[in-house]
């Protein structure tokens, strides 16, 4: 067979190969990686250790809310720009700093890896740099927040506890790590134990009337008596007279969110047991429903140790609530 003949059939295969593909080629993008929480800030040496780098902390390494003891929100790691490459792109928070005579924020979604979520902040004066994230800050805060309590139910979900007891209860599915196990069963409560060095976190389910909560200016008020009633009559200290309840001493935080579509107040507090050196972070969600509310909690204990990543865990369970149609 001739040469220039067979050269012809390979080319007319080839187009019509690519005309009857007429649909964009998709990139591929690898897993993204990095400890939970941990935030990486593309700058240079110079502005991390000088004032940006110092405003950049004061945003996103402030105090997360609700813990006895001061500990960053992110966990931030510095990457000067010439080494932003590879593996180094992989993790799935990252600011980036860029210095352009237009100031401009810039969203970077899945462009390195997947789930990703960036922020290219560009600017020239360092007025304009602290403008943008004063602005800005509590936006990307809320999505990196957001993103990472996903991760941290993707990551339950690849094996998750049996919580076929909870649905039956309250008529909610829920995902939790298979290191819980059920700690007491009781009709209108469920309360879930998984061990931890030096301590342990709890998750807990019961429901209270909806007049146990009353829409005024005593909310805050109400949720700590209630917590208070259900610590004395379940949830026992190391006597027989002592039981966990809400600290006074610290203000609990109350907001307002949804799980799973209905209303509910939020709060992040400490607990203790009077008396005794006990105590660590809750967070409780009282979701309101037609005549009740229910109520979902977690709260940790770890003597001298961090409790963030335990702390964002329990938010992870607790947001995966889903209530059966």
């Amino acid at each position: 067979m001739p040469r220039f003949f067979i050269l012809s059939i390979l080319f007319l295969g080839l187009t019509l190969s690519s005309c009857g593909d007429d649909k964009p080629s998709k990139r591929y993008v690898s897993d993204s990686s990095g400890n939970i929480n941990q935030l990486s800030v593309i700058i240079d040496n110079d502005n991390w250790n000088g004032e940006l780098g110092e405003l950049i902390r004061d945003y996103f390494a402030a105090d997360y809310k609700g813990l006895p003891q001061q500990e960053p929100h992110f966990t931030l790691k510095q990457i000067p720009p010439s080494i932003f490459t590879g593996f180094a792109r992989k993790n799935r928070l990252f600011i980036k700093v860029e210095q352009t005579e237009k100031p401009m924020l810039t969203k970077v979604v899945d462009s390195f890896a997947k789930p990703q979520i960036g922020y290219v902040i560009s600017a020239q004066k360092k007025s304009d740099f602290k403008k943008l994230l004063e602005e800005n800050s509590p936006k990307i805060i809320k999505e990196f927040q957001q993103t990472e309590i996903k991760e941290r139910q993707r990551r339950i979900k690849k094996s998750s506890l049996d919580a076929s007891t909870i649905q039956k209860e309250f008529g909610i599915t829920m995902d939790l790590p298979t290191a819980y196990r059920y700690a007491k069963t009781e009709d209108n409560f469920i309360w879930l134990r998984k061990d931890i060095k030096h301590g342990g976190m709890e998750v807990l389910a019961y429901e209270v009337p909806k007049e146990t909560i009353k829409a005024n200016d005593s909310i805050l008020e109400n949720i700590i008596k209630m917590r208070d009633s259900i610590g004395q009559k379940y949830i026992p200290g190391p006597t027989e007279s002592s039981h966990m309840s809400t600290e006074k001493a610290y203000a609990p935080y109350l907001f307002e969110t949804k799980i799973d579509g209905h209303f509910a107040y939020e709060i992040k507090g400490t607990w203790e047991v009077k008396g005794f050196f006990m105590g660590g972070p809750f967070l409780t969600y009282a979701v309101e429903l037609e005549d009740k509310f229910l109520i979902l909690e977690g709260f940790v204990f770890k003597p001298s140790a961090s409790k963030r990543n335990q702390m964002i865990e329990i938010e992870a369970i607790l947001r995966s609530a889903k209530f059966k149609k």
